[in-house]
């Protein structure tokens, strides 16, 4: 099986860490907005709105120049489904996909297995694997209405604890988990992919569990996932170099 995509340790510069969340409406869009961030961060993020938009074309485009792609599906079905739609997903070059742990472990250990093979197979650089725990967009009533009574940080701990038996390679969660998810799995190579991140704490968005970069970083996030404090921004760029300017002062 070939080795999975490689990842930034921890001790990597904080550009690295930072994937900025393409959420617009059309390819032309992101390709300004990627063109002008190119080097600036580490990857980019193409989710549902786009990906619906602009297709597997564009994903394929980016991923020839280059680029770093976090192809955001949350893929969610019979093992099978999710196995094989995983299967094209590294087709298209990605560097990393995920899949929701609400699918179970067997839908997680069939996908990592077929991925890995067809990846060996083929001479595909194996994607990295992400287990999607809850959405940052939950909070308790939400959880209560589909029938969970758990607590969100131990559903949350649960689930990267499956995830990471399952053999994925880390797991999407809200920042303010990173500190309990990395003391249930201390393996050093099990990522945190975490959104939800604000240039401050004010918000007034679909996001309710938030946090600041320099937050998400002191509590252990590997990569940070952040959209429209960089993407609405009147200086792309300025605005990064903002970002990362307020963690390096600390």
């Amino acid at each position: 099986m070939t080795n999975p995509a490689t990842a930034v340790p921890r001790t990597a510069n904080l550009r690295e860490k930072i994937i900025v969340a393409l959420d617009v409406e059309t390819a032309d869009e992101s390709r300004i907005i990627v063109n002008e961030l190119r080097g600036q961060v580490g990857a980019f993020k193409i989710g549902l709105q786009l990906f619906v938009a602009a297709g597997p074309v564009f994903v394929r485009e980016m991923a020839a120049m280059g680029e770093k792609i976090f192809l955001d599906l949350k893929f969610h079905d019979i093992p099978n489904t999710v196995a094989k739609a995983s299967v094209e997903a590294a087709r298209l070059g990605v560097w990393m996909f995920n899949v929701h742990t609400f699918g179970g472990a067997e839908m997680m250990r069939r996908t990592v297995d077929e991925v890995g093979n067809v990846c060996e197979r083929e001479g595909i650089n194996r994607p990295l694997i992400i287990g999607v725990t809850v959405l940052t967009s939950a909070d308790p009533n939400t959880l209560s209405e589909v029938g969970i009574r758990e607590d969100i940080k131990k559903q949350v701990v649960a689930l990267a604890e499956l995830a990471a038996e399952s053999g994925l390679d880390g797991v999407v969660a809200s920042p303010r988990e990173v500190v309990a998810i990395r003391t249930a799995v201390p393996q050093s190579t099990f990522l945190t992919i975490t959104p939800g991140i604000r240039a401050n704490l004010a918000t007034e968005d679909d996001q309710k569990r938030v946090t600041t970069f320099g937050r998400a970083i002191a509590n252990g996030s590997d990569y940070v996932v952040i959209g429209r404090p960089i993407t609405q921004a009147a200086d792309r760029v300025a605005a990064v170099e903002q970002i990362i300017g307020a963690v390096e002062s600390i």
